[in-house]
C-alpha cells in the first residue's frame, strides 16, 4: 500500500522494526533559528534576563529534549544515546540566534529525530524565558543539516 516505513501493508501505523540490524554509530546534526529584537538579543548576550542564564538552560533543554525524543514523537525508538551537544551561533547585525545540534549513538536506527528535537526543545525555552520582554520572536528553519551511519549512508543539506 505505501513505502512509508511505519506503515505496513493494510495501512496499519506501526514502529519499524530494527531487531535484525546492527549497531552502528549514527550521528545527526540539525539547526534552527530564533530572531528577536535587538534589546532581547542583548538581554541574553549580557546574561541580564531576569529568569537566569538563557543559553545555558536553553542547552540543558536541549539534551533532555534529545534524550526524551520517544517520549513526544510516536513512533521513535527509545534510544541510549551516547552523546548530545548543543552549540549556540549570535548575529547581531539580525538579532538572531542560530542553534545547532549534534547527536551521537551507537545503536540500530538514526537520531535525526533526536537532533531536531534538541533544536526545537533549546528554541522554545529561549522563547519562554524571554517572552515578557518579547512575544514577537520567531523560531524558523528548523532542519537536519546531515546524518552519518545506518542503511542510508551518509546526507548533508546542499544549502
Amino acid at each position: 500500500m505505501s513505502s512509508f516505513t511505519h506503515i505496513d501493508s493494510q495501512g496499519r501505523v506501526r514502529m519499524v522494526d530494527v531487531s535484525d540490524k546492527p549497531p552502528t554509530l549514527r550521528i545527526a546534526v540539525a539547526q534552527g533559528t530564533i530572531a528577536m529584537k535587538p534589546e532581547t538579543f542583548a538581554m541574553i548576550q549580557n546574561q541580564t534576563a531576569k529568569k537566569g542564564n538563557v543559553l545555558e538552560t536553553a542547552r540543558i533543554a536541549g539534551i533532555m529534549g534529545a534524550k526524551r525524543t520517544s517520549d513526544l514523537i510516536p513512533m521513535c525508538h527509545p534510544l541510549n544515546i551516547k552523546h548530545a551537544q548543543i552549540d549556540f551561533f549570535p548575529d547581531l547585525e539580525k538579532s538572531t540566534i542560530r542553534i545547532e545540534a549534534s547527536v551521537r549513538i551507537i545503536d540500530q536506527t538514526g537520531v535525526e529525530m533526536e537532533a531536531l528535537t534538541a533544536v526545537s526543545v533549546a528554541a522554545l525555552t529561549i522563547y519562554d524565558m524571554c517572552k515578557a520582554t518579547d512575544r514577537e520572536m520567531t523560531i524558523s528553519d528548523i532542519c537536519l543539516l546531515e546524518k552519518a551511519g545506518g542503511k542510508s549512508g551518509a546526507f548533508t543539506r546542499s544549502s
